[in-house]
């Protein structure tokens, strides 16, 4: 008898084994590694049906895309960092602890539930899976998250900077200001909520001494948060060495910017502070009143002035 743990891989229980040898695999193997046996005879259960869905397909396809970039980008090194995605409202495609970014195929990935639990997949998930999970839990529109350790970025963790803002359009507006969770031992429950108190101002947070997790609406955008940081914060480097005050982008323009972010739906703690724009139904409206106010200062200017003649 074959039990499959995906298509491409199987484990074999000896030919002739006692019924209670098989029991007892199954039970362990469904106890430590979740529901991750798809049986011979066809049966799948809710989760397995989630997994091997066409749109956990397309996730798990671009999770491994992704993954390869932020290998490539040397984001990652060894077997650090990892993604997520949520699939449906009730689970989470995620990688597996201890495997290169660089070397992910789509049977690696893990599903599970929104508890932590791992319902599918034959490598056990990310070791830092907490973290994903909190910001889920506490942001609805984070339906995607991308973990890792950027050099320039991380610099700035280890340093316990936060990147200064009014510099580079493209940083104000896909990132804004990064902010800057404290330091907590990574894997843990303090440090999954050391970023809770971010997660719903900022879509990417440096993690002190340690790295960076951006979340968006799919893994490629949480995965453009990163790349934009880490190039605004090398970019910043190197003009602080040319030995010249920076230019910043005027107040005005700035607040042109983040209309833009605001119009894009991401977020940013300025936002509180930038005047709300008239609805697009209103604004004629408001184009007149402006116009009838500048007819009436002129007027009364102009009669003033004729009293003045007189």
């Amino acid at each position: 008898m074959i039990v499959k743990y995906t298509e491409s891989m199987a484990t074999t229980i000896p030919t002739g084994a006692p019924a209670d040898v098989e029991r007892i695999v199954r039970e362990v193997m469904r106890e430590y590694m979740g529901e991750i046996c798809r049986l011979d005879d066809g049966g799948m259960s809710a989760s397995q049906q989630v997994h091997w869905s066409a749109e956990a397909k397309a996730v798990k396809r671009e999770i491994v895309r992704v993954g390869r970039k932020l290998w490539e980008r040397g984001y990652v090194d060894g077997n650090g960092g990892n993604i997520s995605a949520r699939v449906g409202d009730d689970y989470v495609i995620c990688t597996p602890t201890l495997l290169s970014k660089g070397d992910l195929t789509e049977d690696d990935l893990c599903l599970l539930d929104l508890s932590g639990r791992q319902r599918v997949g034959y490598r056990p998930q990310t070791s830092e899976v907490l973290l994903h999970l909190e910001i889920y839990r506490a942001n609805p529109k984070a339906r995607a998250i991308v973990h890792c350790h950027p050099p320039h970025a991380t610099a700035y963790a280890i340093a316990g900077l936060e990147p200064p803002t009014g510099y580079v359009p493209e940083y104000e507006v896909i990132v804004g200001p990064a902010a800057l969770a404290p330091y907590e031992t990574p894997g843990t429950k303090v440090f999954a909520e050391s970023v809770l108190p971010y997660v719903h101002e900022h879509n990417t947070i440096l993690l002190a001494n340690h790295g960076v997790v951006s979340w968006a609406d799919t893994v490629t955008h949480a995965e453009w948060c990163v790349e934009v940081l880490d190039n605004y914060c090398q970019t910043l480097v190197i003009a602080n060495q040319l030995g010249t005050r920076l230019n910043q982008i005027p107040p005005a323009k700035l607040k042109d910017l983040l209309k833009v972010k605001r119009r894009l739906g991401l977020p940013d703690p300025r936002l509180k502070f930038l005047p709300e724009e008239a609805p697009v139904g209103e604004s004629g409206a408001a184009a007149s009143e402006d116009l009838d106010s500048l007819v009436q200062a002129i007027a009364e200017q102009v009669m003033e002035k004729l009293r003045q003649g007189r």
